[in-house]
């Protein structure tokens, strides 16, 4: 049993340490700019976690894509720009302000209020039920 639950853990161990394949980077800096533009992008296939930390092979991909765009002398919004085209703002972290993304940014405001609205006329419109007692101050003798 204990032969097994070693093997079982080599076996996991093994496939974590293969998750991210390391990229040659020139030089520290454009390392940074990797791991920067990477945490802003979305992996496709998990969910809510971003090519750099995932092991799905669509991010490797992704991953690769995205360093092989850096060495063609890309800029940040370049690669965002060619990735959207491809995948959609559902690729971004952060998708623009727009008509197919106003959803996003204003719904959950637009939740908020309606809500307040609907709670607020609730408490307005019964006022204090008949069964119930008053204030305590009108039930204290002096």
């Amino acid at each position: 049993m204990q032969r097994a639950v070693t093997a079982l853990a080599f076996v996991l161990l093994a496939s974590l340490a293969h998750a991210i394949d390391p990229l040659p980077f020139a030089n520290e800096a454009e390392e940074r700019r990797f791991q920067s533009l990477a945490q802003e992008l979305r992996c496709l296939v998990c969910q809510n976690q971003n090519i750099a930390d995932s092991d799905a092979g669509l991010a490797r991909d992704l991953r690769k894509e995205v360093f092989e765009m850096m060495r063609a002398g890309k800029s940040d919004d370049e690669i965002k720009q060619f990735l959207t085209e491809r995948y959609g703002d559902f690729v971004l972290y952060r998708p623009p302000f727009k008509a197919t993304t106003l959803v996003l940014w204003v719904g959950p405001l637009l939740i908020l209020v309606v809500g307040f609205a609907i709670a607020r006329s609730m408490m307005l419109r019964g006022g204090p039920h008949p069964d119930l007692p008053g204030p305590i101050d009108d039930k204290v003798e002096r």
